[in-house]
């Protein structure tokens, strides 16, 4: 499991990112927002469905920038 602060509104999150190799998925949670999602390696357009998920909690904008940073943080990883 990897922990990643994100910095935005002016607060630290932390984002918990979980990843299954051998079933080829993810878990993502951020705690402070009770937010969580799960998606596999082959899912298409994964930004647009973590942002649609995440606007029922945060800020469209702010929505945006931590599904960029999510798919980002998946990506690298």
């Amino acid at each position: 499991m990897k922990i990643r602060k994100n910095f935005l509104e002016g607060l630290e999150q932390k984002v918990y990112i979980y990843e299954n190799k051998k079933e080829e998925f993810f878990v993502v949670a951020v705690p402070d927002i009770h937010w969580s999602y799960t998606f596999t390696y082959e899912e298409d357009d994964i930004q647009s469905k973590l942002m649609h998920s995440l606007k029922e909690r945060i800020a469209s904008e702010t929505a945006l920038t931590l599904s960029s940073r999510i798919v980002q943080w998946t990506t690298e990883m």
